[in-house]
């Protein structure tokens, strides 16, 4: 039945704890419940751990770049060969790496010592492929220790067994060209010649481009009208009828080289820096910056540039190519460095005219052709790293 109302507790009574009966309960090893102190906010209770956290832009692009594996690999053996070619004085040279005479070292890679220095005559300086500074230094109890490729590429070797050009044999790894010069030390600093040139040419080249394309998008009107027509008319004029006239007034040399070839491939650039900064003019952070009154100088510099640099860093490899191609085409045709300069396209030449000696050409075809693929595979990994529908 129903209880009775004396063991119904009244409304709102709280229940009584028995006497001794503590308000919180404490466990059984005597110890109170610490309560956990209240943590700041915007401030996770746990740390994300490095794994958890999201990849970087960067990250993403180098890891789209790496799952390119012929690009990534491309670009390892690239930055091998390339890099040896910078020590080209270490693996090729006519000179030895240290000489040890008389309990001293002599560095002639590094400084020149006359003659007199080993117990000559002559106060120039030191042939030390000459028997008679080799027989001073070894009479004092010295010795020499050479580069493994003995020649620099314009030594020319007047103890051939046999007349030049020389096949290849264990004097000569690759031959000689038509006066005895070493084919392999020219391939070495030849390649390190013709890179370090296209290098340049394409980082002169695309700052004016890039400058140029930035400046005829962002201003728009006359001025982009003026800049269309100038690079149309500048792009119409004959480079090599200009190369040719220029040379037979100008003695030739690496500098003027290079001028000629910067006032000439400025352009490869214009057109695509100046699409993307008319498409991002109009952005409203641009609209907003220019409205706060920013100057138009930081908003290209710091807005409007970064977001043309995406398109422009794949279109650089390409641009190194052409110009590495452009520069082997006139030193094939006899315009471009000087005579006495190591160059890819002069053994093409030889090659050309010496078909009696078919490594002259095949050397210098595959070695330009394999370092020109290398760096086409890198454009084509770089352009995937900077795609925005993989990043």
């Amino acid at each position: 039945m129903g209880r009775s109302a004396a063991e119904v507790p009244e409304a709102g009574a709280s229940r009584r704890m028995p006497a001794g009966t503590p308000a919180h309960p404490v466990p059984e090893d005597g110890t109170r419940a610490r309560r956990s102190a209240p943590q700041p906010a915007g401030r996770p209770a746990h740390p994300v751990p490095e794994a958890a956290r999201p990849p970087t832009l960067g990250q993403r692009r180098w890891g789209a770049f790496k799952a390119n594996r012929r690009g990534y690999w491309a670009l390892r053996i690239f930055l091998v060969v390339f890099g040896a070619t910078l020590f080209a004085e270490v693996l090729a040279n006519d000179e030895p790496l240290v000489v040890r005479h008389q309990g001293r070292f002599y560095f002639p890679i590094v400084a020149t010592y006359a003659e007199t220095e080993f117990g000559g005559v002559f106060e120039t300086e030191a042939d030390y492929r000459e028997k008679f500074v080799q027989e001073l230094i070894r009479g004092s109890g010295g010795w020499m220790i050479w580069p493994p490729i003995p020649y620099a590429h314009d030594t020319i070797d007047y103890e051939l067994p046999g007349p030049a050009p020389y096949p290849p044999s264990a004097r000569h790894w690759l031959g000689t060209d038509d006066v005895g010069k070493d084919v392999l030390a020219g391939l070495i600093y030849g390649t390190r010649l013709s890179f370090l040139f296209g290098l340049v040419l394409t980082a002169l080249s695309s700052i004016i481009g890039v400058l140029a394309g930035a400046v005829q998008g962002y201003l728009g009107g006359k001025v982009d009208l003026f800049g269309q027509r100038l690079i149309e008319i500048w792009a119409g004029l004959p480079v090599l009828f200009v190369l040719i006239i220029l040379s037979s007034i100008v003695e030739s040399n690496v500098f003027w080289l290079l001028g000629i070839l910067v006032a000439f491939s400025w352009m490869a650039l214009v057109g695509v820096v100046r699409a993307e900064v008319l498409r991002a003019r109009n952005f409203q952070y641009v609209t907003a910056a220019r409205a706060l009154g920013v100057g138009d100088r930081t908003i290209v510099r710091r807005h409007v540039l970064p977001n043309a640099m995406v398109a422009t860093l794949t279109f650089l490899p390409f641009i190194l190519t052409g110009s590495i191609t452009l520069l082997t085409s006139l030193d094939f045709l006899g315009f471009g460095l000087p005579a006495d300069s190591p160059s890819l396209g002069r053994l093409l030449a030889q090659g050309r005219m010496n078909l009696h000696a078919p490594w002259l050409g095949l050397v210098s075809f595959f070695t330009l052709g394999t370092l020109l693929t290398l760096v086409i595979f890198i454009g084509e990994a770089l352009r995937d790293a900077f795609d925005p529908r993989r990043t």
